[in-house]
């Protein structure tokens, strides 16, 4: 499935992949971090998707003088960069105009390359606050400080480890939404939690992230944005109201099945996001 959807991604032309991390104040006590820690998190996580290390060639194993190796490569022009950290500067200026930019210049030379074109960007972008975090420490910053950060912009697979990672701020993976945007208006929307095909049938998979996917294509792509806020709002009002999937509950509440959970969402977008 992983290379289905690097090709689909690929032939489609969406570089760009937006996580937004959101924690509701109704689900503080659902991360495994501390309530004072997640409380008020609000991110976007910017990752490249159509470079590096996942389309990099050669992709090889191959025997070699002392038995088998493997090489894999990290390959990015400067455009490709350009194009993903200018994106990064314009979503950081539509929220809160902090842009971290997230390397491994210590080390590596593609990072150099990376931050470099940062810097020389930043000029334009005079009302964004620019910040280089290397990605080990990002990592550490990202759960010991979650809400230093505004919008994280960074190349393919910092930015799939670091994804992921931030999900657990929320305390379940089943709230993220994903929007992997091109050219033109075309999007692939999908949760972060991908198929699941462990539990499928089971009806305690958590709907909220793939209808806050929808709501991301109804802004991103047909830019009805009333439409993506209603369906935000719907599930907010849910989580509000104290209705929980299974991935979600403490002791004491009530666990709603996947279609219920739904059901509910549904009826609050037909009272208006209530």
């Amino acid at each position: 499935p992983e290379a289905g959807l690097l090709g689909l991604r690929k032939g489609l032309g969406v570089f760009a992949n937006l996580r937004p991390v959101t924690v509701h104040e109704d689900l503080v006590d659902a991360s495994t971090l501390k309530a004072e820690v997640v409380s008020g998190v609000d991110l976007l996580i910017l990752r490249e998707l159509t470079g590096g290390l996942y389309f990099g060639t050669p992709k090889e194993r191959r025997q070699g003088e002392h038995g088998l190796e493997v090489v894999d490569t990290l390959f990015y022009t400067q455009a490709e960069m350009e194009r993903i950290l200018r994106l990064g500067f314009e979503t950081a200026r539509k929220r809160r105009g902090h842009l971290t930019s997230v390397d491994k210049a210590n080390v590596l030379e593609s990072s150099r390359v990376w931050r470099e074109t940062a810097e020389s960007l930043a000029a334009d972008y005079p009302d964004v606050t620019l910040q280089h975090v290397l990605v080990d420490n990002a990592a550490m910053q990202l759960i010991r400080t979650p809400k230093q950060f505004d919008v994280v912009v960074t190349e393919n697979l910092f930015g799939d480890i670091l994804s992921d990672e931030a999900a657990m701020l929320t305390g379940s993976i089943g709230l993220l939404p994903s929007a992997s945007l091109g050219p033109g208006g075309i999007g692939l929307y999908e949760p972060v939690h991908g198929s699941a095909p462990d539990i499928a049938g089971k009806g305690i998979a958590n709907p909220l992230a793939t209808l806050l996917s929808v709501a991301l294509m109804y802004r991103y792509s047909f830019n009805l944005h009333e439409e993506a806020s209603r369906i935000e709002q719907a599930v907010h009002s849910v989580l509000a109201q104290g209705w929980r999937t299974a991935d979600l509950a403490i002791a004491g509440q009530s666990v709603l099945s996947t279609e219920e959970m739904g059901q509910r969402v549904r009826d609050a977008v037909k009272r208006g996001g209530q």
